[in-house]
């Protein structure tokens, strides 16, 4: 079993930025990848940014490239999701997850479905 818990979000003005933090704890250490996600209302739940655990690569939607990076605190298991130059669409539902189990396929830590803990997600608005 892994939880986690973020925090951070907020509102904030155009152009401006907001660091979410999710601390992870439990048996964090069978994890292979840990990712952010964001959801709106009616919508599925879009990878934003992933990390390797172990070699810590990172990887980046197109639309947050350039603007957000994912990085991660080795001593406390926890992970970090810095966004500058915060846009209006950057408004949703931002949640961190765990990945734990292999899936058959590739690429299944874009994925929400390639998931297997989340956390309770924190809300981000950027008001134009």
């Amino acid at each position: 079993q892994v939880q986690l818990v973020e925090s951070g979000g907020g509102l904030v003005q155009t152009g401006g930025s907001l660091r979410l933090s999710c601390a992870a704890s439990g048996r964090t250490s069978g994890t292979y990848h840990m990712g952010w996600f964001r959801q709106v209302p009616g919508k599925e739940r879009d990878y934003v940014a992933v990390l390797s655990w172990i070699g810590g690569n990172t990887y980046y939607a197109d639309s947050v490239k350039g603007r957000f990076t994912i990085s991660r605190s080795y001593v406390e298991d926890t992970i970090y999701l810095e966004m500058n130059s915060l846009k209006p669409e950057d408004t949703a539902v931002y949640y961190c997850a765990a990945q734990t189990r292999k899936r058959g396929y590739s690429g299944s830590e874009f994925s929400a479905d390639g998931y297997d803990y989340w956390g309770q997600g924190t809300q981000v608005t950027v008001s134009s």
